[in-house]
């Protein structure tokens, strides 16, 4: 009999998803050993009733590479540690069902996991894998904040996108003499804020890292601006925030969704340079999901289908606990212990912020 690997995707959608898939399917089968299975929406379509678990074969992942998404489905709510039960009053309790998740494991003669998700999803990796359960990890996330890969697949594509956006509103806002403030995702990270103002030219870029002080990107408004006449583009991450200020969030009242939903600081800090006395036409625009979908970029898919490779190959090598990496240049396997230790974040005095620093570019904060 050959020996079964189980595949899922959880946490938030990314561009190069199904590329990982493809990988993981397309080296297994290079072997005769290994078949390969998927669960719908990440550990769901194991724990549901009936459960939820489809064949994937070089048929099923052909030409999916260069799609977005994932045709696995994911979530980001609930999940083996934290199921959603609704009692008979209407109300929500979460119950632990990672024990009887590995028994149906078993029960269904899978070997391994292959595991593509963000932080979260690795830290799940390891509770399970403590729990005994042969895991491994793949590394998803467009906002980059995972420290023991130089990149994780999603990001180089959110920033192509988010730099594209910038391209088309500096000919708007030169056009109208405007103001115009674009809100990008990466929560607690500004790596898709940064790279994409750098790309784009912005004046201005005002990332979680490094708290912002409203009169001065005023200031730098004013620069810009001669009788009226200028223009300035503003690259703000969802989770900046002013020094002495907080986060702009509110808590998710979606079941089972325990993150804060970030999103609305563009409209924040239009409100915030009126109050302070700006002049300026000024716009706001919110990428929000369209960063997410879409089609990968090259770096992504290739990089998307080294890690499923790699993935498959623990697998074939039974090396679990360990997520797979890209440290330049090459692929290799950390234990999800080093995966989830250190947050990645920019570091206020990096090569990348010193440059947009060279180039006359503003972070607010002087």
């Amino acid at each position: 009999m050959k020996k079964k690997v189980l595949v899922l995707t959880g946490g938030g959608d990314c561009p190069g998803l199904n590329a990982v898939i493809r990988g993981i399917v397309k080296r297994a089968a290079q072997t005769e050993d290994w078949e390969v299975v998927g669960s719908i929406q990440s550990f769901d379509g194991v724990l549901r009733e009936p459960t939820e678990i489809i064949e994937l074969n070089e048929k099923t992942v052909s030409g999916i590479h260069y799609q977005g998404g994932t045709i696995l489905g994911t979530t980001t709510k609930g999940g083996p540690l934290a199921w959603p039960v609704k009692e008979n009053d209407g109300t929500w309790s979460f119950i632990d069902r990672s024990d009887e998740m590995i028994r149906r494991l078993k029960h269904l003669g899978i070997e391994a996991v292959i595991s593509i998700g963000g932080d979260g999803s690795q830290r799940i990796s390891q509770v399970l894998f403590e729990k005994g359960l042969n895991i491994i990890g793949v590394p998803k996330t467009i906002d980059n904040d995972l420290s023991a890969t130089d990149y994780t697949f999603g990001y180089q594509t959110a920033v192509q996108i988010a730099t594209e956006a910038v391209d088309r509103l500096v000919t708007t806002a030169a056009s109208h003499n405007r103001v115009i403030i674009l809100e990008v995702m990466g929560r607690d990270a500004g790596w898709i804020a940064l790279s994409s103002a750098l790309a784009g030219g912005a004046e201005v870029c005002l990332i979680p890292e490094i708290p912002y002080e409203i009169n001065h990107v005023l200031s730098t408004i004013n620069k810009r601006f001669k009788d009226g006449k200028g223009h300035v583009i503003i690259v703000i991450a969802e989770g900046a925030k002013p020094k002495d200020g907080d986060v702009f969030s509110q808590q998710s009242d979606e079941v089972g969704n325990a993150n804060l939903k970030l999103g609305g600081v563009a409209n924040k800090l239009l409100k915030d340079l009126k109050a302070a006395g700006c002049d300026a036409d000024m716009r706001e625009t919110v990428l929000g999901h369209l960063q997410r979908g879409g089609v990968p970029t090259a770096f992504d898919r290739i990089l998307a289908t080294q890690f499923g490779v790699k993935a498959m190959e623990l697998a074939i090598d039974a090396n679990y606990g360990k997520m797979v990496a890209y440290q330049h240049p090459s692929i290799v396997a950390v234990p999800f212990l080093e995966a989830i230790s250190k947050y990645n974040i920019v570091k206020p005095n990096s090569s990348l912020v010193k440059t947009a620093r060279g180039i006359g570019m503003s972070f607010g904060d002087q």
